[in-house]
């Protein structure tokens, strides 16, 4: 299961998702599957994404495109 994915409870039960702010591992950098999504979550909202995220903050810098990209 994927870091920005992490859930605590059942599988596909909403209600488990834990809040990035709380992963343990939040403030590592963000992990490669991270960036390559970032990248084209932001390429197609036509925005810039830094390099340096942690986990936590990559993971919700995805949420909020893919909010904003529909997908």
């Amino acid at each position: 299961m994927s870091e920005d994915a992490a859930r605590t409870g059942q599988p596909g039960d909403p209600t488990a998702e834990k809040d990035p702010a709380d992963w343990v591992t939040g403030d590592e950098p963000a992990t490669g599957a991270q960036k390559s999504y970032l990248s084209t979550l932001a390429r197609e909202a036509g925005e810039q994404v830094p390099d340096d995220l942690s986990k936590a903050d990559a993971s919700r810098r995805i949420e909020e495109l893919k909010d904003e990209t529909g997908r």
